[in-house]
């Protein structure tokens, strides 16, 4: 990821980088594609059935942290009010999906593992809300 070096260069920056936030926003480009993979996996399963639940939250998430990340990475004219109502939006979104992924982690390696992501993203993002000015 480059998001630290883009970020730094932003003329509205100056070189000041929120480090919480740039770690954000690679974790929710990490966990958008964390979750879009377990969906597709989810939906090569047999029991795919039993995995609806999963595969709709696999998918609200990846689009949520996809959108978070962009909103964040934005500097110009930036809104800190609107990164930080994402970034509550984007934790309780993977906190969800995490939730639902660990209860098939058992018997699916890529629920897992996207639990695991979603779980960093959580923390990530609750860093970052901590980190801006109210």
């Amino acid at each position: 990821m480059h998001a630290q070096e883009m970020i730094s260069t932003h003329p509205q920056v100056g070189g000041q980088v929120n480090d919480a936030l740039v770690r954000c926003i690679e974790e929710c480009y990490s966990c958008d594609q964390t979750c879009t993979s377990c969906a597709d996996a989810c939906l090569a399963e047999d029991n795919v059935k039993s995995l609806t639940q999963c595969i709709r939250l696999n998918l609200d998430c990846a689009d949520i942290c996809n959108i978070t990340g962009r909103i964040a990475t934005r500097r110009t004219g930036s809104d800190e009010e609107m990164i930080r109502r994402m970034l509550h939006a984007c934790a309780a979104a993977c906190r969800l999906c995490a939730d639902e992924c660990e209860k098939h982690a058992k018997m699916h390696e890529h629920c897992r593992i996207c639990a695991e992501s979603c779980r960093r993203c959580v923390s990530a993002c609750e860093e970052a809300g901590r980190g801006m000015a109210h």
